[in-house]
């Protein structure tokens, strides 16, 4: 079974296809690597919309 998706791996801040890296320090999937490499990007823009719900 092959995995076309996209993880961003926190330990290294490498961008693979596939689940490489351990389940603890993967962010994904993403549908390309272009996506995965703002995956810290993309994670402080959902916290901060979570916060500003939070604060409503």
């Amino acid at each position: 079974m092959s995995d076309e998706q996209w993880y961003f791996d926190l330990s290294s801040g490498e961008v693979t296809q596939g689940k490489i890296a351990n389940v603890f320090d993967r962010m994904g999937p993403y549908p390309d690597e272009a996506t995965a490499r703002r995956a810290l990007e993309i994670a402080a823009q959902r916290n901060a919309a979570a916060d500003e719900q939070d604060e409503d």
